[in-house]
């Protein structure tokens, strides 16, 4: 599968450092067909195998709930930023509304099969760029070296389909094109990564980077990036309101973005991350570290591109585990252009480490219980034996797919007590309550109840700082017009009296 095949005389790549490349003006290499045909089966094949545990459960966290219980309530006429919201850019409820009205709201299934598709394109530009820079077998290592490592991570993080897995194939398309001069294609698609999640834009600084280096043409090149960038971005915010759109993706998330109070959670929680990761990428480090030692260079742009998803990583204090997938592409590059410089036994060497990494995560997806998912699924048969199909439920948690499981409509736009009381990045500090919550939330939440009171309350706090008695408002709702009826795996269920 990876046997090298004659080069071209443009892609030999004997003792070329991982900082040589061709140059944007050079033609493409002429490309044997049977390169790509041979490669893109291995790949898909690769692909699916590395996911196959995220077929195993309805659900792998919070996120994938949030974006179901999201498509489905757009799909029935909701407003994104309005009826529902979310901190996060539009283009991933999109996806999973359309995902719906093709095939249905009750499963997953084909959003497991679209983030597939898209950790095979992440992996296929991986290897245009490593063969652009460093020959046919560097293209096939990098292709096979990132679906290896793709996985290397809690699999509650590695296999939702989440925003991360379906931003990293705008990413690497954004240094491939850059790489080839293509430069509103490089914007395109730094817009298409931030559309899906805001530190996609990190993929800007590897662009730019390439663009400085650009020889001729730079004010045009740069002229065609930002239109590039803005086109998407202008649209999908006249799409969803200019205002609503700013606030929810960037202005309204100010408390979020801190870890006060909570410095030791989250800094543990970080540092697990970053080991967990360090094993899934056991097989690229080694050579990586090597390079730097004998060889004193390497390709700026991987380099700057490491170092912006870095810092991705770093924005908002949280260390979730998902948003270290962010480093993998960048990582199995520079990996690549590293071992094209060591002997032959070192990519041999990385193939099986990773591959074995990546067995080992498999079967942590495949054989790990699912505590939080079996308590969810308790609640969601509690909630649906408990009302009708038409009633509104207010889920008091930070398990929204609750009410997708259960199939019941939130009683608020809010899905989660996060968002009312910045417990969203799961801190366990101080900064928790009504006065962090999104700016003007609980106005709009106090409306929302006293307008339409749901049928059941269910209290899901089970002892976390976001408890109703930690909130008078909500303390003071259930008093005046609910009572305690049951108590289902921890949390308390409240019925309205009038």
């Amino acid at each position: 599968m990876l046997a090298e095949s004659p080069p071209s005389p443009r892609s030999v790549t004997t003792g070329m450092l991982p900082g040589q490349r061709r140059r944007p003006t050079d033609p493409p290499d002429p490309a044997p067909p049977p390169y790509w045909r041979r490669l893109f089966p291995v790949l898909a094949a690769l692909a699916l195998l590395t996911r196959v545990p995220s077929f195993r459960h309805p659900l792998w966290n919070p996120d994938e709930g949030y974006l179901a219980v999201q498509a489905r309530l757009l799909a029935s006429g909701g407003t994104l930023y309005t009826t529902v919201v979310d901190r996060k850019p539009p283009l991933l409820p999109w996806l999973y509304e359309a995902a719906f009205a093709l095939c249905g709201d009750g499963s997953l299934g084909p959003l497991r099969l679209a983030a597939v598709a898209a950790q095979l394109l992440t992996a296929l530009a991986l290897a245009s760029t490593a063969r652009r820079r460093w020959g046919d077998r560097a293209g096939r290592a990098a292709g096979v070296l990132y679906l290896l490592v793709s996985v290397g991570l809690n699999p509650e993080d590695a296999q939702a389909a989440t925003f991360e897995v379906f931003m990293l194939p705008f990413t690497a398309a954004a240094v491939r094109c850059a790489d080839r001069g293509q430069w509103t294609r490089a914007g395109l698609a730094v817009a298409g990564a931030c559309l899906t999640k805001q530190t996609g834009g990190a993929a800007l600084a590897p662009v730019l980077w390439l663009l400085y280096q650009h020889p001729y043409g730079r004010s045009t090149a740069l002229l065609r990036t930002v239109v590039g960038v803005a086109l998407p971005v202008v649209a999908a915010a006249l799409l969803t309101g200019p205002s609503r759109f700013l606030f929810w993706t960037v202005t309204g998330s100010s408390s979020y973005a801190t870890f006060a109070g909570s410095e030791l959670h989250v800094l543990a929680r970080g540092l697990t991350n970053a080991l967990i990761l360090a094993a899934g990428c056991a097989g690229l480090l080694p050579p990586v570290v090597r390079v730097l030692r004998i060889a004193r260079t390497g390709a700026a742009d991987l380099w700057l591109w490491l170092i912006a998803s870095a810092g991705a990583v770093l924005l908002g204090f949280h260390f979730f585990g998902h948003y270290y997938l962010q480093l993998i592409p960048p990582l199995v590059l520079l990996a690549t252009g590293a071992l094209q410089i060591l002997p032959p036994y070192r990519l041999t060497s990385a193939l099986l480490t990773s591959a074995s990494a990546c067995a080992l995560f498999l079967l942590w997806g495949l054989l790990a219980p699912r505590p939080d998912l079996a308590h969810t699924e308790r609640l969601a048969a509690a909630v649906q034996a408990r009302t009708g199909t038409a009633d509104r439920v207010l889920v008091w948690g930070i398990h929204p797919e609750t009410y997708w499981l259960a199939g019941r409509v939130p009683a608020s736009r809010y899905l989660t007590a996060g968002l009312l009381t910045n417990y969203s990045g799961g801190r366990d500090g101080p900064q928790v309550g009504e006065k962090y919550g999104v700016a003007g939330a609980w106005p709009v939440f106090r409306g929302e109840l006293a307008g339409r009171p749901p049928a059941l309350v269910v209290d899901d706090s089970r002892g976390l700082p976001f408890a109703p008695d930690r909130l008078p408002s909500l303390r003071r709702f259930l008093d005046s017009r609910y009572q305690r009826a049951a108590v289902v795996d921890g949390a308390v269920f409240y019925v309205r009296t009038r």
